[in-house]
This record gives structure tokens, C-alpha cells and sequence, in this order.
């Protein structure tokens, strides 16, 4: 494999025309293990692509994996350094030989479900399957990609779950969060009206600039009442995106028979009522999707709302950032091209 010429300046930065620079964790732990450190620039199989990394998307997951609760739960065990970052954005260094749908030069994004001891999107450069890539939707650049890959990968197969018909109304719970926000959206692309239960004056803010039909404040608001004027005989659907004290009463806003979907890992589950069809579930990403999704998203104005960008080396502060309150999403800001 050959280096572009701006490649080779990337490799200059950090000494050697084969490292990288990363944020990477030696043993798991807190915030204060992820750490800078000068790395190789990972080798590519024949259907993987190398992207120089623009934005690394700051995951509500990523406290669990950086602690070693995934590692734990999937038996995957990585090697350290580990670095960081399962989605993100950036341009397209370099092609395996069996791939075609993609070039140098292209603006991708893209979504890995697992663990990987070397190629995370903490990094100046990852390696990607090619199936886990997708070109950057028309009407996003690269920061607002980089943000939402996992999240709008979530949503998506979320809503498909659902299967929402034109017309339907759901109540999305978190709806102002990384997820949330990106469900809210793509619902009413799909058709649907959306009672959006948001955390915070800003929350309820952001939600209503996204289209939301009704907005609520799940921690001050009178959830039941809201949803009572807005769907008197009960909503069809809901997407809980996030756990805290408000779900229990945001079930109550369901008619009954109406289908839920909650991403694992929501704590605590969206259950309690045994006239509901709740079901969790893993967001997965295929080209198949990826397709459906930027359609959708190049369907009109969209909106990846980045409250914080933190360079490489504020991995760490990005971390401990995920413990306040925010809106919409977090992400490390790598490279500027």
C-alpha cells in the first residue's frame, strides 16, 4: 500500500512516515487512563478502507467501553493500547483491493459494533470494513457526519422496528439527546407525529426547532397532561432512547397494544404494562441501511446538533463532559481536512 502525499504530512506530525497520533487507554478505567499515544498507522485487509479521521463522534457507550463493561459483556478481550471512537468521519486514505464503492478522496462516514485493539476513531487514521462506510450525505459536512454515525444507525433501525405507517404518532423519549434528537427527525420524514419528551428548558428548545408536533420537559413538564392534548385516545409507537425517573410515566402515554423499542443498554427498560409490544434491540449497520438513511437524511435540512468539540487531546475532558447535562451529541475534532 502507497501513502498520498497529504498522508505523509499526517505521518510527519507525529515523526514516522507509519505512526499516528491516538487517544488510547493501557488498562481500562476512568477518564484519566485515556491518554495521547504515538501509534502505527493501521495496515488494511482486501475489503477494509483507511480514513483519515476529520470527527470522532463522543458516545454516551463510550464510558462503558473505555471501563471494560463491554469487553466483560461481549468476551472480546482487546489488546492495549486500545484506542477509542466505534464511529466518525473523515476522507478515504486508502482502498483494499476488493473494494469498489470507494476511492481516496472520498468523504465518508462510518460505524464499527465491536471491539478493536488498534483502529478506533480516537485517531488521525482508522481501518474500516468497507461494508461499515457510507458516503457523507449531501447537506452535511464532515463534523456534523463524524457526530452522528451510532446514533443515527440506532434510530434508524429503531423506527424500522417500529414500523411506522404515515400518519402514526410516537412518543420519542430522550428526544433531545444524541439519539433522540436524530429519531425525532427521521420520524417525520417517515410521516409520523412526533410528542417529543426532552430534558431541560434547552432540550425542549432544541426539539421544537427540529419539527417536534409537541415538546414536553420529561423532569419539570406534566408528561401525561402534554400527551393527553395531543393524542387524547393514546400514542401509537414509542422510541425510548434514554432510562431516568420520567419512563414510567412516559409509558403512560401509550394506548394500549401500541409498539415500543428501546436500544440496549437503556436503563432502566421501558416495561411495566403488559398491553405493550416492547422490545429491545442492537443498531446495526448495513449498506442497506446506510443507504435508507442518507436518503432520508438528503430528503430536507437536517440537523446534527454538536453541543461540544474537543480536540484529540481532550479526549479525556470529552469523557468526563458526558457526565453534565448537554444536547445532542459530543465529538473530538481530529483533523481539518
Amino acid at each position: 500500500m502507497s501513502w498520498p502525499e497529504d498522508m505523509k504530512e499526517d505521518m510527519n506530525m507525529a515523526n514516522s512516515m507509519n505512526a499516528m497520533q491516538a487517544a488510547a487507554i493501557d488498562r481500562f478505567g476512568g477518564p484519566d487512563q485515556i491518554a495521547l499515544h504515538t501509534m502505527p498507522v493501521p495496515q488494511i485487509g482486501p475489503d477494509e478502507v483507511l480514513i483519515r479521521v476529520h470527527t470522532a463522534s463522543v458516545g454516551a457507550w463510550d464510558p462503558w467501553v473505555r471501563q471494560g463493561e463491554f469487553a466483560a459483556m461481549s468476551g472480546q478481550k482487546p489488546h492495549f493500547p486500545y484506542v477509542l471512537g466505534a464511529d466518525g468521519s473523515g476522507t478515504v486514505a486508502a482502498v483494499g483491493e476488493r473494494v469498489k464503492r470507494f476511492h481516496p478522496g472520498d468523504a465518508v462516514y462510518g460505524y464499527r459494533n465491536g471491539l478493536s485493539a488498534k483502529d478506533g476513531f480516537y485517531a488521525q487514521y482508522t481501518a474500516i470494513k468497507a461494508n461499515d462506510v457510507a458516503p457523507v450525505p449531501k447537506g452535511l459536512d464532515l463534523e456534523a457526519a463524524g457526530a452522528m454515525p451510532a446514533d443515527a444507525v440506532t434510530a434508524l433501525c429503531g423506527l424500522e422496528l417500529l414500523a411506522l405507517s404515515h400518519g402514526d404518532s410516537i412518543t420519542i423519549f430522550g428526544a433531545s439527546g444524541g439519539i433522540g434528537h436524530i429519531a425525532l427527525q427521521l420520524a417525520k420524514r417517515m410521516g409520523a407525529r412526533v410528542f417529543a419528551v426532552a430534558s431541560g428548558e434547552d432540550g425542549v428548545e432544541l426539539a421544537n426547532a427540529l419539527g417536534a408536533d409537541a415538546v414536553v420537559d420529561g423532569h419539570r413538564g406534566d408528561v401525561r397532561k402534554a400527551a393527553r392534548q395531543f393524542a387524547p385516545d393514546g400514542i401509537d409507537a414509542g422510541l425510548f432512547t434514554a432510562g431516568g425517573d420520567g419512563v414510567h410515566e412516559a409509558l403512560e402515554t401509550l394506548r394500549d397494544g401500541a409498539r415500543v423499542a428501546y436500544p440496549h443498554g437503556v436503563r432502566p427498560e421501558p416495561r411495566g404494562r403488559s398491553n405493550l409490544n416492547v422490545q429491545g434491540y442492537d443498531g446495526r449497520a448495513t449498506p442497506g441501511l446506510y443507504e435508507r438513511l442518507n436518503r432520508l437524511i438528503e430528503g430536507g435540512p437536517f440537523r446534527i446538533h454538536v453541543a461540544s468539540v474537543f480536540p484529540l487531546s481532550g479526549a479525556a475532558e470529552a469523557h468526563r463532559a458526558l457526565d453534565q447535562h448537554y444536547v445532542g451529541k459530543l465529538a473530538l475534532k481530529v483533523g481539518a481536512r
